[in-house]
């Protein structure tokens, strides 16, 4: 089974409409929230361009060099449920993710993604041998049917595997706190493995729902705290 499998679909089967990522970007002003069955869909659609495009299959390498963002959590949910290897290093890699302005060099496909709030693609900008991901990505389908489970002694997480991850995942949810009725306001940003694991992962496992905000502007924490009605902060914000 899984990371995805085992922290996410059983999100998705419960309240698949719960919100579970609202994300906050203070250098534009963006504010977006999903739902569990809108991130579901782009995860799928990540798994079945990662399997079918790319022949990405369980224990391949998949380099994530994204920051903290919505698009972020559907890239790392599908690479996992297709049974990639999520790493930063892209040396190797079979496909490699980066933000618009990023680099991945030694790896097979680097694929770019725009980061845009509303999910648009780079709109024809001149991206070399790189590929548009949002582009790509929006014709596979909205849902995902492994081939085959994925062991659980699969590397999941550089080299953690997934029953580790899955159980440090579960750990930290229970050490920070989050529950089933958890909002959880983060300003951790999604470094490997810890950032992820304490800002996505730990709030998966804790079934919680999460205000990721990116590019902080410290002086509008106190009002989202209240708007957004949160109970658990991560990331140590002013």
């Amino acid at each position: 089974m899984s990371v995805t499998e085992a922290l996410f679909t059983p999100l998705l089967a419960a309240e698949p409409g719960r919100p579970l990522i609202t994300h906050y970007d203070d250098a534009d002003g963006s504010r977006v929230e999903l739902s569990r069955a809108t991130i579901a869909n782009w995860a799928a659609k990540t798994a079945n361009w990662l399997r079918d495009e790319h022949d990405v299959e369980p224990g391949d390498r998949v380099a994530v060099l994204l920051p903290a963002h919505w698009q972020t959590a559907g890239v790392l949910l599908g690479a996992w449920w297709c049974g990639a290897t999520v790493t930063d290093d892209p040396a190797g890699a079979k496909v490699a993710f980066v933000a618009p302005d990023g680099a991945a060099p030694g790896a097979d496909v680097v694929a770019v993604a725009s980061l845009h709030p509303m999910g648009l693609g780079l709109r024809g900008q001149d991206l070399g041998a790189a590929v548009d991901f949002l582009d790509d990505v929006r014709v596979y389908g909205d849902d995902f049917t492994p081939w085959g489970p994925t062991p659980g002694s699969t590397p999941a997480l550089g080299a953690s595997t997934v029953d580790d991850v899955v159980a440090e995942a579960r750990s930290r949810a229970e050490t920070l706190g989050i529950s089933g009725d958890s909002r959880v306001l983060s300003t951790v940003e999604w470094t490997q493995p810890d950032g992820v694991l304490n800002s996505l992962l730990a709030v998966l496992a804790g079934g919680g729902s999460l205000v990721q905000c990116s590019n902080v502007n410290a002086e509008l924490l106190p009002a989202r705290r209240t708007s957004e009605k949160t109970t658990v902060e991560l990331g140590g914000a002013a």
